[in-house]
């Protein structure tokens, strides 16, 4: 257990490790509405940010490309018979961008993807798909009732610092 981290880091990386999906919240390019979906996330533990395999037919990939502000909210599981408001959650403010594929952010974003969904492997190789990377602004994090914070960016580049389970951390 690092000691630079607090109890609620420890807590917000075993969340982030634990679940591989997201509700991910854009801004209609068009309308400028909120618009929310699911996506399959990594984290890449070298550059420090949270990586999405998009679809240039989605809506959420072109409301990244019209505005670079995005929220995505990981939530552990409901367990039968627990309360659902004291599900651990996290909800990431984070900015957007799409690095070119042959630039080391592009190769460590793949990388990363890849790692952790070696059966879409296959889905980086089609010309639709890019890579988008959220690097984290910002934070809230409930733990649990009761048990809620901010957190500052540089917190978040610490949790994802340390990999998951299934890549190894930074510098490693």
């Amino acid at each position: 257990m690092s000691p630079h981290l607090p109890r609620l880091g420890h807590a917000l990386h075993q969340l982030l490790s634990a679940r591989r999906t997201a509700a991910l919240g854009t801004l209609d390019a068009s309308s400028g509405a909120p618009s929310v979906s699911m996506v399959p996330f990594a984290f890449d533990a070298h550059e420090r940010c949270i990586v999405l395999h998009l679809s240039g037919l989605a809506a959420h990939t072109t409301n990244l490309l019209a505005d670079a502000r995005a929220s995505l909210l990981i939530a552990a599981p409901e367990v039968p018979g627990a309360p659902v408001h004291d599900l651990p959650r996290i909800t990431l403010d984070a900015l957007a961008s799409t690095p070119a594929p042959d630039s080391p952010a592009g190769r460590s974003a793949h990388a990363a993807y890849v790692q952790r969904f070696p059966e879409a492997a296959f889905m980086t190789g089609l010309g639709d798909f890019r890579f988008v990377t959220l690097v984290p602004t910002g934070a809230r994090q409930i733990a649990g009732f009761g048990s809620a914070r901010s957190v500052q960016a540089a917190e978040i580049a610490q949790v994802l610092a340390m990999g998951t389970d299934d890549q190894p951390p930074a510098g490693a």
